[in-house]
């Protein structure tokens, strides 16, 4: 499997270090570069294209303006010589951001997730693995394994997924979106503001959900979850 892919930076210099990087990655096929944005931009409209590097900061518009005026979006990696990304790209859900100068392995490792991702988008339904997910977190596209979630917490427009022993995942996305990536059997929302990992339940007591280190509330309209659960 080859993915085709496409570069736009109105920097030579970084068109050729992309372009060497691409032909050292035998998963990775270069249709085109563009030094012109504009350019790029209607070649975009009319390819088929899996996978497009471009800078976020170029003359005539930016990479983030390019992107969101696509119909048929890409996979995308911004690269940028900004440690300061502007947040509009967090809606276009790109696979990472490389900083310039980009050093080969942190490409590859990019170049990783999106095959991965590629690969998990368009698997047949009866092959999609239900042990992970992919959420879009920190300005990049995160694989989350599923069996690792304690638990899920709803904070207005987004949700925070809690892991044992690591930072919690934030995503954009409102609770109950979340419960329907996740596989029935094995979550259940408790709450308006939470969802847990059947699982990882330790106990019940007194509406009071007991997980490893946290007790979470079960609220009336979910009461009858704990009688569920008993029966397990």
């Amino acid at each position: 499997m080859q993915l085709k892919c496409v570069a736009i930076d109105d920097e030579p210099l970084a068109l050729m270090l992309i372009s060497e990087y691409v032909s050292r990655i035998p998963s990775l096929q270069l249709l085109k570069t563009f030094e012109d944005a504009i350019s790029g931009a209607e070649f975009l409209k009319h390819a088929q294209v899996d996978l497009l590097f471009i800078d976020i900061n170029m003359p005539d518009i930016t990479g983030i303006e390019l992107v969101r005026s696509l119909e048929k979006k890409p996979m995308v990696i911004f690269t940028t010589a900004y440690k300061n990304f502007a947040f509009e790209g967090f809606e276009l859900e790109a696979i990472d951001y490389l900083l310039k100068p980009i050093d080969f392995t942190r490409f590859a490792k990019a170049v990783d997730k999106a095959t991965e991702y590629y690969k998990y988008k368009n698997a047949e339904p009866k092959d999609q693995p239900d042990d992970s997910i992919y959420v879009y977190s920190e300005y990049r596209m995160v694989k989350v394994n599923v069996n690792d979630i304690e638990y899920i917490e709803s904070m207005e427009d987004y949700v925070k997924i809690h892991l044992p022993g690591v930072k919690p995942v934030l995503t954009l996305m409102p609770l109950k979106k979340m419960l329907e990536k996740l596989p029935a059997d094995k979550f259940r929302r408790i709450h308006r503001s939470y969802v847990v990992a059947v699982n990882k339940i330790k106990s019940i007591q007194s509406r009071k959900v007991q997980l490893a280190g946290i007790e979470l509330p079960v609220s009336d309209s979910y009461a009858d979850f704990i009688k569920e659960w008993a029966k397990r």
